[in-house]
């Protein structure tokens, strides 16, 4: 493991102080998102906008003690930071980029390098879930394709990944020189030339000139040869390349023709001298021409046709750039708040065309500030573009743009962000199909969210900083080299599947388990690379563990027997083995243990990646002693394993309540489940999480009743005086428990607890509001930070866990970042 004390050699850099050898884990250069103190190293990076140097104090209490800095006199550091490891570099950003570069020499593996003005995301995130089926993929996580982002992507790799997809983006001449040794790909992909970044660069023809000095060592170019500025370009320099083409039948892949049918794009093309016909499950020019890449690439690899056009399938629109989602009252809202250049104008338009008929079409677009044109001829082709695809709105904001209000007779122009939020009414906005476009600079997504605030009734809105914050919590507690596997069973506790565990992964923890094997593979179908346990296979599903690599947990001799009579080659499989030592659920005991070493020794390509056990009383004191008796069990019995299998594995055997209790045993790793989520199993370091999720619902009527009267089924609410209710949209059939009915629940309107009233149906309960001023659409929280679901477990003589687990699929999620 690289430690700190090498960083002098790979930066260059000048050693102040070195304390202790300390491992490099992860790279920090934003304090906002440390999440392991003992393994970080925090580059302190002065920026345009801000200086990392000022957040030492701050992350020094928080117990980093490795920095890279720019800036300080080296006697006053050592004093404000004593036992910390400090190297003094010219400028972090480079220390950074050599420690990556140095990293990714470290990997012989397959790296494909994106670049080009368009589509760089999209085409890693389709290549991404196309090729996760024979590759354990790495990627750029979003569109991490800077200066900063690339070498922040590339140190994510590790010795179990067997391809790489990185994309790199460039502003000015000589930056692709400094991403090109941090990529290092041996493939390469040219997306597009366009107008983006048009202005850092003297002409064009230096822009495809820069940006190719990545690709200075590829084995294979992919490029579409119809851009003749980039074709000759890669002509010139004689690099050897794929192409593909709508107009030279000479390319490698021949496109003969593209026809629209329905929502799918018919492709006929030509290919080794064979013409074949696939379809794309998207009309839009921009899709198309991003799934052509995509398409390039899996011919390369001599997938059969029945394989294509089943994985072209599977795609789907990439949440990332061009976003598209539901909205406030029937609107449908295209998100694409990533850049705003010219042509990514007119691809998102294209994509506003091609959609369903929802009414009229919105543009909410920024200044543009990524053309590269004189402003007189920018803002004629935006007005061009604008009439061309036939938008019936436009709200322009900036200060630019106001300034060619001529152009635009029917739009209305504000000059900021904030001035349009002040005016926004959602009641002006109704069935809708509305493309907002903006530089980031302007904030859009401030827009986006005021779109999406009430997009439905009732909703379980997923806080991302308050998952991360608890994931930093239990992280500071566990040794550098600790592993953690956290739980997104059960649909990630009810919070949403992939939403989290694509946070998790970008957040590196080193595992996740999921109940069934279908949980796995729709983590695998929506990019998930991390290491996945599944908790509870079945024979008929150890096909589909093999294709998505994913590890059962073995718990029998008979379901051991089972997956190794099904295993079709000798390639290596991993499984875990849970030991009963104790909860008497599942799991091997002692007395199993010499068949299963028969077993496993007749099957040496199965091996065997971790064993582990379940405490059946973390979360209560009271069980201590037993608690200790199973650790001890498993102790003994892991030890019995790895004596005669004779290799290391990794012990894990606490959950969420286990790290708090017993830190003395977090071993190899600990698995984190409920704790992720806001709830403290022990009780007794509550206040240390933040509530992760909060569960809304409208009014939809307030009744005025009388003493006497009844209200729900069963006549069970009577009113013991003239009383005033309210029903709100949420019932059993959302995972409101009808334990809450009569009394038990409360929910908060407008910051007062109103119990329930009669019995909870199953799509609605009422509310005794007398009181208080309640109107319908009123907002109702059932469970969030102010009534956490602690309280309301107890209310129910529950447990949290079944309350989380129990929100129905068709609430929606909202995820959020404050």
């Amino acid at each position: 493991m690289l430690t700190f004390q090498q960083l002098q050699s790979i930066t260059g850099g000048k050693d102040v102080q070195f304390v202790q050898p300390l491992p490099i884990v992860h790279l920090l250069t934003d304090s906002r998102k440390l999440s392991q103190p003992a393994g970080s190293v925090f580059f302190a990076i002065r920026g345009k906008y801000n200086d990392g140097h000022k957040y030492l104090p701050q992350l020094y209490a928080q117990g980093v003690r490795q920095l890279v800095l720019e800036q300080g006199e080296p006697e006053q550091l050592k004093q404000l930071y004593p036992e910390a490891n400090i190297l003094l570099v010219d400028s972090s950003l480079k220390a950074l980029q050599k420690l990556a570069a140095w990293h990714r020499a470290q990997f012989r593996v397959p790296v494909i390098g994106i670049t080009g003005s368009n589509g760089k995301t999209i085409v890693k995130e389709w290549l991404s879930q196309l090729l996760s089926q024979d590759e354990l993929v790495v990627k750029s996580p979003r569109s991490y394709n800077s200066q900063l982002g690339v070498p922040l992507s590339v140190w994510q790799l590790q010795s179990n990944h067997t391809l790489g997809i990185f994309e790199a983006g460039i502003s000015q001449p000589g930056e692709m020189e400094k991403l090109q040794p941090i990529i290092w790909p041996t493939i390469g992909i040219f997306t597009n030339i366009g107008t983006a970044h048009d202005e850092g660069f003297a002409s064009r023809e230096q822009k495809v000139q820069e940006k190719l000095k990545l690709f200075r060592e590829v084995e294979l170019l992919f490029y579409c040869s119809d851009y003749e500025l980039l074709h000759q370009a890669v002509q010139a320099q004689h690099i050897n390349s794929f192409t593909w083409s709508r107009q030279y039948p000479e390319a490698n892949l021949y496109i003969n023709a593209t026809t629209t049918a329905g929502h799918r794009t018919i492709v006929v093309y030509t290919f080794g001298g064979e013409k074949q016909r696939l379809a794309i499950p998207f009309t839009d020019e921009a899709s198309v021409e991003n799934a052509l890449h995509c398409l390039a690439i899996l011919l390369h690899r001599r997938l059969p046709l029945s394989e294509l056009q089943d994985r072209l399938d599977r795609l789907h629109p990439v949440a990332m750039r061009l976003e598209m989602k539901e909205a406030i009252n029937g609107c449908y809202l295209i998100d694409d708040t990533y850049n705003n250049d010219l042509a990514g104008l007119a691809i998102a338009l294209n994509l506003q065309a091609s959609q369903p008929q929802r009414g009229q079409h919105t543009l909410i677009l920024s200044d543009v500030l990524e053309s590269g044109l004189p402003e007189t001829e920018l803002y004629r082709k935006v007005a061009e573009l604008v009439q061309a695809h036939q938008v019936q709105r436009l709200i322009a904001i900036g200060p630019t743009i106001s300034k060619y209000s001529h152009l635009f007779p029917t739009a209305a122009f504000y000059t900021s962000t904030a001035d349009f939020l002040k005016a926004f009414d959602p009641a002006n906005f109704r069935n809708e199909v509305i493309l907002v476009k903006g530089a980031r600079v302007f904030g859009f997504e401030k827009i986006v969210q005021a779109f999406q605030q009430k997009v439905h009734g009732t909703v379980l809105e997923v806080n991302l900083d308050a998952l991360v914050h608890n994931l930093n919590y239990y992280r500071a507690k566990l040794a550098p080299d600790t592993r953690l596997m956290v739980m997104v069973k059960a649909f990630a506790y009810g919070s949403g599947s992939f939403e989290v565990a694509n946070l998790l992964q970008f957040h590196r923890v080193d595992y996740l388990a999921v109940a069934y094997v279908d949980e796995g593979v729709a983590l695998r179908e929506n990019g998930i690379t991390l290491p996945i346990m599944v908790m509870n296979p079945s024979p008929d599903s150890f096909a589909k563990l093999r294709q998505y690599s994913l590890e059962p947990e073995i718990y029998t001799l008979e379901q051991l027997q089972a997956f190794v009579v099904s295993l079709e080659s000798d390639a290596e499989y991993k499984i875990h083995l849970k030991l009963d030592t104790g909860m008497h659920r599942l799991g091997f005991e002692e007395e199993d243990f010499e068949a299963l070493f028969v077993l496993l020794e007749q099957h040496p390509q199965v091996q065997v990646v971790s064993t582990f056990s379940h405490l059946a009383g973390a979360d209560e004191a009271i069980h201590n002693d037993f608690s200790q008796l199973q650790i001890s069990r498993f102790r003994s019995m892991a030890a019995k394993l790895e004596e005669r299998l004779k290799y290391t594995l990794i012990k894990h055997i606490l959950n969420s309540a286990g790290i708090v209790r017993f830190p003395e045993h977090h071993l190899d790793m600990v698995r984190l489940g409920i704790g992720l989520y806001g709830v403290e199993a022990t009780g007794s370091e509550q206040e240390a999480l933040r509530p992760v999720s909060t569960l809304k619902t409208t009014v939809s009527q307030v009744k005025s009743i009388k003493q006497g009267d009844t209200v729900g089924y069963s006549r069970k609410g009577v009113a013991d005086a003239a009383k005033t209710t309210a029903t709100i949209a949420i019932g059993y059939a959302d995972g409101y428990d009808r334990r809450f009915s009569n009394g038990v629940g409360e929910v908060l309107l407008n910051g007062h607890r109103c119990p329930i009233i009669g019995n909870v149906c199953m799509d609605m309960s009422m509310v005794d509001v007398t009181g208080v001023d309640v109107k319908a659409g009123d907002t109702a929280i059932v469970f969030g930070p102010e009534l956490t679901l602690v309280e309301l477990a107890q209310r129910a003589g529950t447990i949290p866990y079944e309350l989380l687990t129990n929100v129905g699929t068709r609430v929606k999620r909202v995820f959020y970042s404050e």
